[in-house]
């Protein structure tokens, strides 16, 4: 890692020249909610005057970039008795601008998995290989809890990573290329007052948390609170929409469908985003669904993102980005999950009921 310090003109310089030369997406204002607050979505931007460097958060995470909602994994062509397979693994080169801490977090889980697991895959290698990262740090929402799963910091899984220091940004470059880009800017060494205001901004940041959730023995919890009428609770709440899988970084989940051309001489395979909320994910051969129930469908999703399975290394695949929370119709939110289970196995309670069967 090599550390430079740039003044915020000679940034807006930078990235107004990249983004110039590159095909690139940064965070805009796409829209009010209905309180008020900005809506905010990464999308194709021109110049440095596109970028919202204020924003507080994207309803959608940049995983989309990487693992898009339909994917089309190779197609088929047929001729006569004999037939051929086309596969594409190329990914066009992109830049994507203001990233925060928690989303590249989800981008290093989901290498974790799709990169350096046993299956590696090759589509998401070629999107990840040909994008360029820049990383902004920010203050916290109230709601998120990233400092809790210890994803409020990042060190890896991006290029070039910006500290606002004040007049300055506090630049970590993680990547020969992006050392190169800078080549043509004016940037110093830090200095040691450039290292107390940086830590200074790294305080702030992490003082200014106000979500803060338990997860100290929570893989071991969620074993222990399997049964917890917890989920009962919850899963009659739940919606089984997906929602929460959709806007989380870092759910991975996925189907595939396979369908003949109109004219039947092609097909196609095709990769679709999915979640184990939906009513069939769990369905097999015959008709048979493992996790009927919403209560049981609500609990694996909890056991993906906090106790993890054998693709993630048994690892947390959650940051805390709280997205799920947000988004959720039912508000259902993580926070109050989480502390429903903590409290039901410190007060020892015994009463273990089922979820009830809802489709």
């Amino acid at each position: 890692m090599i550390y430079k310090i740039i003044s915020k003109k000679e940034f807006s310089a930078f990235v107004d020249a990249l983004v110039k030369s590159n095909s690139s997406f940064g965070p805009q204002q796409v829209d009010t909610n209905s309180k008020g607050n900005a809506v905010y979505q990464f999308k194709p931007v021109h110049s440095v005057g596109d970028i919202a460097f204020d924003y507080t958060a994207t309803n959608s995470s940049i995983k989309h970039f990487f693992l898009p909602f339909r994917e089309e994994l190779s197609r088929f062509k047929f001729h006569r008795d004999d037939w051929k397979q086309q596969i594409n693994y190329e990914a066009e080169p992109i830049v994507l601008i203001g990233l925060r801490p928690c989303d590249i977090s989800a981008l290093n889980i989901l290498d974790d998995v799709l990169l350096n697991g046993h299956f590696p895959s090759p589509y998401y290698l070629a999107k990840r290989k040909n994008t360029f990262i820049i990383g902004i740090d920010h203050l916290p929402l109230p709601d998120c809890f990233c400092k809790s799963m210890n994803h409020h910091v990042v060190t890896t899984g991006f290029n070039l990573f910006c500290s606002d220091i004040g007049d300055d940004y506090y630049l970590s470059i993680n990547s020969s290329k992006a050392f190169n880009f800078l080549k043509a800017f004016e940037t110093r060494d830090p200095n040691e007052e450039d290292n107390c205001l940086l830590t200074e901004r790294r305080k702030l940041i992490q003082n200014s948390f106000q979500t803060d959730i338990d997860v100290t023995g929570l893989p071991s919890i969620l074993d222990i609170e399997f049964d917890s009428p917890v989920w009962e609770k919850w899963g009659n709440k739940c919606l089984n929409c997906g929602t929460c899988a959709m806007v989380c970084p870092s759910c991975y989940c996925y189907s595939l469908t396979e369908k003949f051309d109109l004219d039947l001489k092609g097909a196609s395979r095709e990769k679709r985003l999915y979640s184990c909320n939906l009513v069939d994910f769990a369905v097999v051969a015959g008709g048979h669904n493992f996790r009927p129930k919403n209560g049981d469908r609500l609990k694996y999703r909890y056991y993906h993102q906090h106790r993890g399975f054998a693709e993630n290394g048994n690892q947390q695949i959650c940051v805390g980005c709280n997205r799920c929370g947000r988004a959720c119709l039912s508000g259902i939110n993580p926070k109050d999950v989480i502390n429903d289970l903590r409290m039901e196995k410190e007060s020892c309670l015994t009463c273990v009921s089922s979820s009830p069967d809802k489709r």
